[in-house]
Formats: structure tokens, sequence, C-alpha cells
């Protein structure tokens, strides 16, 4: 089976947590995700932890590893990429109301700091997960499995 590519790809900016990034690999797998963008001190394979949370998907999806996030974004949007920054800034629209623009860079940074003002500043839109409880983000790779399905529903209904 010949599934498309999703055209979108990640950008992990900082990411700390091995097993996070573990995560996003099984999540951009699922989705059938472009690429996998590990920036700065996010950690890349091969490691233990990557591997057990992402169960092989480390080997299925294609990553590159690259310590200036800056440039890899702004690499991103002169290729024709549209970055949304997911980040609960105060100019932030709601996920479900996004309309994103294909090809697409979904940039998470840093599980405490988030994304840095930079990255912000080079972002065509900021995008923010509904939160109704009493806590006001999730759990970065939570944050991306919920963010890469809607976009695969998004360009699901959308391409021909």
């Amino acid at each position: 089976m010949n599934t498309p590519t999703l055209p979108a790809v990640v950008l992990l900016d900082n990411v700390r947590s091995m097993y996070n990034v573990g995560a996003f690999f099984r999540a951009a797998d699922g989705v059938g995700l472009e690429k996998l963008w590990l920036c700065g001190i996010t950690a890349h394979p091969p490691k233990k932890a990557i591997t057990k949370t992402a169960l092989g998907a480390e080997q299925t999806v294609p990553w590159e590893h690259d310590w200036d996030a800056l440039r890899v974004a702004d690499s991103l949007r002169r290729s024709g990429h549209h970055l949304a920054a997911i980040e609960t800034s105060p100019q932030a629209v709601d996920l479900y109301d996004w309309q994103p623009r294909f090809p697409v860079c979904v940039a998470f940074g840093n599980e405490v700091e988030g994304l840095r003002p930079e990255l912000l500043a080079l972002a065509d839109a900021h995008v923010r997960i509904p939160m109704r409880g009493q806590k006001n983000s999730l759990n970065v790779a939570t944050a991306g499995g919920v963010v890469l399905y809607e976009l695969l529903r998004k360009w699901s209904v959308m391409r021909p």
C-alpha cells in the first residue's frame, strides 16, 4: 500500500525528554509525517530512551538533527512551508479553528519554557490546543499527537 505522506514536518526545539522525542516518532509514523527536525539539545537516535517509546518508528520516520532551530525554520519557510508555533500565546488561534496551509511545519518547544521568542516571531501562525480544565497546557508529546492527528484530519478533508 502506497499511502501519501502528510505534507507536514515537526520542528522540536530543545525538547529535553528522550521519551517525549520517542513519542513524537510514534505519532509521526502514525500520521505518515514528512519529516521530524530535532533541533538544539533535542536528543536524536540512536538512544535507548527514544527507542523505548518510539518502538521502531525512529527507523521509519525521516529525521534530521540541527543545532540551529532558527536556521531550520527559516529554511522551511523559504521552501514554502507555513510555520505554525504550537504555543499558548495571547494571539494564538484555537487548533480546531485554525486553517493550516500545506505544506506546514508545526514547531514545539521546551517542556518548561515553550518556544523561544525568536521562533515565535518567525511563525506565520500561533496555534493553541483548547484546554477546559485547570491546567493551561499538555505534555509536549501529548500535544504533538493531538496536533498531528488534527492536521491529518484537515488534510484528509482538503485533498481531492
